[in-house]
């Protein structure tokens, strides 16, 4: 079995990389190869560029990088439609994929995107795209494969990978010795983003949050997980930012900190999906490029950005989004929630109910959908 594979950013490496485990156990003389990150390759996965090169958000960012995206994706196509694998599987990184999937499709290659794209929020009119590129979608959310059966897309909901690896019960003491935190600490984590750009949109107002915290709660103790080469970047906002507050960067172990946290300041996007099954409350924010937020905003359909907020259908979270976004009601909102025990528990009942509706055993059931479309069920 040969695949290739493209997965555009952290989250999707994370989840291309627990596929693999699924496939691998199937099939184990898979090769695969494309572009990927540490956790795809982990599983054998031959990386021909680093998923780090797509790991761009927002209209005006990926302008600044368009012409290296456009080159990497023209010689990406052109080795596929030479070497001819059984099957393309797309993770994510729709804008990227999908053109791709396109080209490989209509060239006999099995095309199957992995994570529906979420036209159920916002750039409805891809699903046009969809149903044109890709022979089958694996869904992560239960009511995706319905949307894509009005518009003739055949799709599967093989769950969310996150649901399977993250325990029911979270390991809260354990992360906290080897965190190096004592059990009695009141631990808020902060986790600004993956991307280059959110760092520098949201690193900043997250790092002076956490100094306005400090000043009101002097005991509290601050991690914040620091993806793989952002460490230069985050290290000179300590000193301009947060002033005295004692934070820890981590290198990775964001799901250490999502397990040892009393509640987590958050930037939105896959990582609120990991704090909702972690069963931590959160606040989430984000901030981009205005001209990049303007025109995303146009094309929004629901009332929540947030992924716990849309798949619980309620605010069940605070959201601050760009000029909502400011220290003092960021802090005011952490506060909030560590002063309100009885609200975080009943949240995290509700976040186990979610956990329970997304395991699903996912890269064996993702597997057995991608056997059945290669016809090897």
């Amino acid at each position: 079995m040969r695949l290739a594979m493209v997965a555009g950013e952290a989250s999707g490496d994370l989840l291309a990389g627990l596929l693999l485990q699924g496939l691998k156990a199937r099939w184990p003389e898979l090769a695969a190869a494309g572009i990927g990150g540490p956790q795809m390759q982990a599983q054998g996965f031959v990386p021909w560029w680093p998923s780090d090169k797509l790991a761009v958000r927002g209209y005006v960012e990926v302008l600044r990088h368009y012409r290296e995206i456009v080159g990497i994706r023209r010689q990406l196509t052109a080795r596929l439609l030479d070497e001819r694998p059984d099957a393309f599987i797309g993770v994510d990184a729709p804008d990227f994929n999908l053109d791709l999937e396109d080209r490989l499709k209509r060239a006999g290659t099995k095309a199957i995107h992995f994570v529906c794209p979420s036209i159920w929020a916002w750039r409805g009119e891809r699903v046009t795209k969809i149903a044109r590129s890709v022979d089958h979608v694996l869904c992560l959310f239960p009511f995706e494969p319905a949307l894509l059966a009005r518009h003739g897309i055949a799709a599967t909901f093989v769950g969310h990978p996150l649901a399977d690896a993250i325990p029911l019960d979270p390991p809260r003491a354990p992360a906290r010795l080897a965190l190096g935190l004592a059990r009695g600490d009141s631990v808020v984590a902060l986790l600004p983003g993956s991307r280059r750009s959110e760092i520098q949109y949201i690193a900043p107002l997250f790092l002076q949050a956490a100094a306005r915290l400090h000043r009101q709660r002097p005991a509290l103790r601050f991690v914040l997980p620091v993806a793989p080469g952002l460490r230069p970047l985050i290290e000179p906002m300590l000193s301009q930012h947060a002033g005295q507050a004692p934070i820890m960067l981590l290198d990775g172990r964001s799901h250490d900190a999502l397990a040892a946290c009393d509640v987590t300041l958050i930037a939105s996007g896959t990582a609120t999906l990991e704090a909702a099954l972690f069963k931590r409350p959160m606040v989430i924010a984000y901030r981009m490029n205005a001209l990049s937020w303007q025109m995303m905003r146009r094309m929004q359909y629901q009332a929540w950005v947030g992924l716990p907020n849309i798949l619980c259908e309620d605010f069940v979270v605070p959201e601050r989004i760009q000029g909502d976004a400011d220290p003092a009601t960021l802090a005011s909102d952490v506060l909030a929630w560590l002063d309100a025990p009885a609200r975080a528990e009943a949240l995290a009942h509700r976040f186990t109910e979610l956990h329970h509706l997304l395991r699903r055993d996912t890269a064996r059931t993702a597997t057995n959908a991608i056997a059945q479309i290669l016809g090897q069920a």
